[in-house]
């Protein structure tokens, strides 16, 4: 029974992510080729499309905590698929406009909070400890082949039958998510039975990760990368279509690089971190991805297509070490009554920088060019090894499951 909920569990978000993928590349390109958006405005949709984790990733933890997950996460799925499918039925009556991808980059991003809070919480539940990890790999490998093949799909997609139309496949994928949850068992995790009030849930979630000595490092160093992957969101396909010049089905290509790197990442990660300690591991991650921020927006004409591709697939693989070997040990390393909580605070701090950094990304974009930006916010990634190498992490091989906060501590 336990594997037989995983992998249903799993098959639906491999559906969404596949369908998202492609709605990755459709959604930039209605809004570019159109709506004829500025990179401003791209900076705009980035920015909404990553605000509710700015909003509401605190209490979505006490949420996740006091709702039926099931029912949640089906009714999310519904949410989405109605958003997406919206844009192809303005356009169609003529009234598509860039607010209205705004909005539906909004609606979307507060269901996606909740939803991967949900998911994240779920997932210690069906799975045993020894097998946390290579089941965090498998996701990542899982994401990173809809990452590698979504693009591409979506591009070709979009070269044959459009960019609106294309973005119908995301609203499918979404209904398909939801039925397959819909014949999971209902579930509710472990919650207290004196029902705190939500702040003070809030806070004992936010002390704990402000004071772990493993985690909390960990949330400044994801901030920091998804502060520059805010960046890349938001100006990836404007620098490939309005610098560049590459077509959808090129963009579609290039992007993938990104999927090839998370899959190669996904796969190395066990071996590598048992090679060279889980702690060893995320520093030499992260100066890894530092190399390949800084090759992303380098060269010309065939070059720079090559720069681009290698340099994404280097980031996205030394990303995907840090974010798996860090999740890994949030779930291990966490009470089980308060991981909704660590999680969603850790989603708050680090991915709240991502519509930070598409938005301040698009501001620059326009008086200084996409490529400069980008080697400005590449630039930025050395912030990742130096978070790593000021802690005591730097002293140890790997990550100690006996660190965590004083009960004490974590009531302050």
């Amino acid at each position: 029974m336990r594997l037989t909920t995983f992998w249903r569990w799993w098959a639906a978000g491999t559906t969404s992510h596949l369908g998202s993928a492609v709605g990755g590349v459709a959604l930039p390109l209605t809004a570019l080729t159109v709506l004829d958006a500025s990179a401003f405005e791209m900076g705009l949709i980035t920015a909404a499309g990553y605000l509710a984790y700015l909003l509401i990733s605190l209490p979505a933890g006490v949420i996740v905590q006091r709702v039926a997950l099931r029912g949640m996460q089906v009714g999310l799925d519904l949410v989405r698929a109605l958003a997406i499918a919206s844009v192809p039925l303005a356009w169609w009556f003529d009234a598509l406009t860039v607010a209205h991808l705004i909005a539906v980059a909004l609606v979307v991003s507060f269901a996606n909070v909740l939803f991967d809070v949900a998911n994240q919480t779920f997932l210690p539940e069906i799975v045993p400890a020894a097998q946390l990890q290579a089941r965090n790999s498998l996701n990542s490998g899982t994401y990173a082949a809809t990452s590698l093949g979504g693009p591409s799909l979506g591009g070709l997609a979009v070269q044959l039958l459009g960019a609106v139309p294309t973005l119908f496949v995301d609203a499918v994928s979404y209904l398909v998510s939801a039925v397959l949850l819909r014949t999971l068992p209902a579930r509710r995790v472990q919650r207290p039975a004196d029902r705190p009030p939500m702040v003070t849930m809030i806070r004992e979630g936010w002390h704990y990760v402000l004071r772990h000595p493993i985690i909390g490092p960990s949330m400044w160093d994801a901030t920091a990368t998804n502060f520059v992957n805010g960046a890349m969101l938001a100006l990836f396909p404007y620098y490939l279509v309005r610098e560049l010049h590459a077509s959808p089905l090129m963009v579609g290509l290039l992007l993938a690089a990104d999927g090839l790197g998370t899959l190669v990442g996904a796969a190395v990660t066990t071996r590598f971190t048992d090679r060279f300690g889980t702690a060893r591991g995320l520093i030499i991650s992260a100066f890894v991805g530092v190399i390949g921020a800084l090759i992303i927006p380098l060269g010309t004409g065939t070059a720079a297509f090559l720069a681009f591709a290698v340099g994404n697939l280097v980031f996205a693989s030394s990303t995907v070490v840090l974010s798996v070997t860090t999740r890994t040990y949030r779930m291990l390393a966490s009470p089980p009554e308060l991981l909704s909580r660590v999680i969603a605070t850790v989603k708050f701090v680090s991915w709240g920088a991502i519509p930070l950094g598409g938005l301040l990304a698009g501001v620059l974009a326009g008086p200084i060019g996409a490529r400069t930006t980008l080697l400005i916010f590449g630039a930025l990634t050395v912030l990742s090894p130096v978070i790593y190498l000021s802690t005591p992490i730097r002293r140890l091989r790997d990550l100690p499951l006996d660190a965590a906060p004083t009960p004490a501590d974590v009531r302050v």
